[in-house]
């Protein structure tokens, strides 16, 4: 299984404690997972390990299923991109889920996001309203998509034109501004410039070739030869 790196800065010790026993297996236990993941909705954490507990209880136990539930452990999982928590929570959702409308349109937009068309992104997300009701329960939301694509953005870029950050990021004027502020980014003259990090800057390669012994012989041999 890939790695699961989501975990709140505290986790309660009720819901650690679950997830370590058997208890987790417990179906008298998912209303209090589910409880928790009502809170990090609210508190804009996210705890994947505790989710995808859930949705293990709803493959064993399938009378269980709350729509909503599901729906809010998949958007959820979508403010954590790109670590794959969104497909470890599809790999535990049944055919018939995973083929209903609401997980359809969070699985297009999860599309988008990875593939980084990030205007495409907004376009979608903006232009239905059932997007913004599907992610209604999960505050902060935009917020968080708008984090990771500045993370992808610093890993990629060192600069970038301002009026292509606005469409990545959706946003345009002072809201534009403050954002670019808040990541520790500078403007001018349309330009958008990004620190050097470990992972924007410039590498140097080094080019070896290798020769193989019996390839070193036979050049050699050659060269005797003539």
């Amino acid at each position: 299984m890939a790695r699961v790196s989501n975990t709140p800065a505290s986790r309660p010790e009720v819901i650690q404690s679950l997830i370590d026993g058997v208890d987790r297996y417990n179906p008298d236990n998912v209303s209090i997972l589910e409880e928790y993941l009502a809170t990090q909705c609210t508190n804009k954490e996210c705890d994947t390990m505790a989710n995808l507990a859930i949705l293990k209880l709803y493959q064993f136990n399938t009378h269980l299923i709350n729509d909503q539930v599901v729906n809010n452990i998949l958007v959820k999982a979508l403010t954590t991109l790109p670590e794959p928590d969104f497909n470890l929570c599809l790999y535990l959702l049944n055919e018939q889920l995973v083929t209903e409308e609401p997980v359809v349109r969070l699985i297009a937009l999860q599309d988008l996001l990875e593939q980084a068309r990030y205007a495409d992104f907004w376009t979608a997300y903006e232009g239905d309203d059932i997007y913004k009701e599907l992610t209604a329960e999960v505050l902060g939301f935009e917020e968080s998509i708008r984090t990771n694509i500045a993370n992808a953005v610093a890993m990629t870029f060192q600069s970038i034109e301002l009026e292509s950050l606005q469409r990545y990021v959706h946003l345009k004027g002072q809201a534009l501004s403050d954002f670019i502020k808040a990541q520790g980014w500078t403007e001018a003259s349309g330009v958008v410039a990004i620190p050097v990090n470990k992972d924007n800057e410039a590498k140097t390669t080094v080019l070896t070739e290798n020769i193989k012994f019996e390839q070193l012989t036979k050049i050699i041999g050659h060269s005797n030869d003539a």
